[in-house]
């Protein structure tokens, strides 16, 4: 199949685009900076420099794919927590989730394609008792509000394909993430393992949502378990 993976220079996109490759698939890689096209180019994707503010240019780019299936891996989180510009990167990572998701799923049914997987986040359910499940509701706290806000657009955008997926992914660690050696916030997963999820959903799993953790006592990633063989101790070789 041929793959476009929005975000192939990212954390995810980095693991996640040697999987595809190992399965077969042909892998069409977008950037928004030109420097990162060797990069990209050295895992076996082909490059394309595309903003997706630009939905003209993105709606010709991924026509011109031919692509069979969307992965949406991007975001816009250069600043870590704790550090002076992170409440602007996280704006900056809602603008992205809205807009450019809204412009990605509009090019995605221009070029005719069904099936989207995108990236979402587990740790914005609102409390309760038991672990998290995809049908419990979100946390409208004040403070999370804009998140939220954010998260809910892309999820009902990506929903709105007849093969839309969303892959609720915990706090990332490992190659690449803010944690690079061990996880320090729950609910946890991966960067390798949350690759995995996204590579399998190419050809399994049913439209909806999926949480993907480390199973804890905050959020069930059972369904990813059962219906994409989700496994949170998936890591690449060396």
């Amino acid at each position: 199949m041929r793959i476009f993976l929005a975000g192939a220079g990212g954390a995810i996109g980095r693991r996640l685009t040697p999987l595809l490759r190992q399965a077969g698939h042909t892998v069409v890689g977008t950037t928004r900076s030109a420097e990162k096209v060797p990069a990209i180019a050295a895992l076996g994707a082909e490059p394309v420099v595309v903003d997706v503010f630009d939905a003209g240019a993105l709606a010709a780019t991924l026509d011109a794919a031919k692509a069979d299936v969307v992965v949406h891996q991007l975001t816009d989180l250069a600043f870590a927590p704790g550090t002076p510009r992170y409440e602007e990167g996280l704006a900056r990572n809602a603008r992205l989730r809205i807009e450019g998701t809204r412009n990605l799923v509009a090019a995605a049914k221009a070029a005719g394609i069904a099936r989207m997987i995108a990236q979402s986040i587990a740790f914005v359910y609102a409390p309760g008792k038991g672990a998290r499940v995809e049908s419990d509701p979100l946390d409208v706290d004040a403070a999370k509000a804009q998140t939220v806000a954010s998260v809910k657009a892309l999820e009902e955008s990506v929903l709105s394909l007849p093969e839309g997926i969303v892959l609720r992914y915990g706090f990332f660690y490992g190659p690449g993430t803010w944690a690079p050696e061990a996880a320090s916030r729950r609910p946890a997963v991966h960067i390798d393992a949350a690759a995995q999820a996204a590579a399998l959903a190419v050809t399994r799993g049913r439209s909806g949502v999926y949480n993907v953790v480390e199973d804890d006592d905050l959020v069930s990633s059972a369904k990813a378990r059962r219906e994409l063989g989700f496994d949170a101790r998936f890591r690449l070789a060396a």
